[in-house]
């Protein structure tokens, strides 16, 4: 392997019977980079040990069976995520469902056909890949939204609690989970385009003038040349948050001045979390409102600012955001006398 070669996945090959994974080590040793262990108590510690990408595990052992192994490492953070194939002479329906039960991926029957073994590897190798791409993303995206925090003045942990409330207002009005995890995620970047606002503007201790608030303004423009033109997934529906999400149901926002359902439906869920949490926390220029003051604040503006059908949710939604206000507290400001 040459320095710009890419080093190959590592497999941990688990079988009592060394004909097994004489069988194994034909099968994959030109493709993966192989660990062996013939009983269980070895097994944990190479896995504890290398931390495999993937594991072929058989269930008939003396001492420790597969079962019990796999039920070991998906109890131990360090290596739950592993996945654990059962490569097994068991073959009835119950012994299947036992090892999917447990936490493995895939059950294959012995004898095994060596290119349909090679392939469910590969696609489960994949998916891990797949999976950590994803996670990657995810901190990058979550990196931006702190940088961007970080230049502005509203410090804190503005970002970690209106991305949560977004979270579940997306989640009362009928977003699968999934779908509110995504607006979680891409809310994080509602303000990304400050990193192109001047500090002496955004920063500034007093009011704005009408110059500077024009400016001001085109951090949601910038936002979204920041994220980029996509044609689906986070990144699009970031960009879509970050652009719309000052826009106000009577029209009268910015960037575009759209109005009512014109505005993305969710720029206008992160309209409402963004603006409560603004209020409900103490600024270099403000003290915080009382959570009260900030409801009746929002229900004022249902129809002006707010979606009214947002609104509507707030009374089912309160108790869950109350719980990340308090979970996500900003520390006390000490200030130097």
């Amino acid at each position: 392997m040459n320095e710009f070669s890419s080093p190959r996945q590592t497999l941990l090959l688990i079988d009592d019977e060394p004909a097994n994974l004489q069988i194994l080590r034909h099968t994959l040793q030109q493709d993966f980079r192989l660990l062996f262990a013939k009983e269980g108590a070895k097994a944990l510690e190479l896995a504890q040990r290398d931390v495999p990408d993937l594991i072929l595990l058989d269930i008939m052992m003396p001492q420790l069976s597969g079962y019990d192994v796999c039920r070991t490492l998906k109890a131990d953070p360090r290596t739950r995520h592993i996945p654990i194939i059962f490569v097994t002479a068991l073959s009835q329906p119950h012994d299947e469902q036992m090892g999917l039960d447990l936490g493995a991926v895939d059950y294959i029957s012995k004898p095994f056909n060596p290119a349909i073994l090679k392939a469910r590897i590969r696609n489960h190798l994949s998916q891990v890949q797949m999976q950590e791409l994803r996670d990657s993303r995810l901190q990058i995206i979550r990196c931006l939204g702190t940088a961007a925090e970080y230049k502005d003045n509203e410090v804190g942990r503005h970002v970690i609690r209106m991305s949560h409330y977004t979270r579940i207002l997306a989640h009362w009005l009928g977003y699968s989970n999934e779908a509110a995890d995504e607006m979680l995620h891409a809310a994080t970047m509602h303000d990304i385009g400050k990193i192109g606002i001047p500090d002496s503007i955004l920063q500034k201790p007093g009011k704005l003038t009408p110059e500077e608030w024009d400016i001001m303004r085109t951090h949601t423009l910038i936002g979204a040349r920041i994220i980029g033109q996509h044609s689906h997934g986070l990144l699009k529906l970031a960009r879509t948050i970050a652009l719309y999400h000052h826009e106000k149901w009577d029209g009268s926002g910015y960037p575009y001045g759209l109005k009512g359902e014109n505005i993305p439906l969710p720029a206008r869920i992160v309209a409402v979390a963004d603006v409560f949490d603004a209020l409900a926390s103490e600024r270099p220029y403000k003290k915080a409102w009382s959570v009260e003051t900030c409801v009746s604040y929002l229900r004022e503006q249902s129809g002006q600012h707010f979606d009214p059908q947002l609104i509507a949710l707030l009374d089912k939604c309160l108790p869950e955001m109350l719980h990340i206000k308090e979970k996500w507290a900003d520390e006390p400001q000490h200030t130097t006398p």
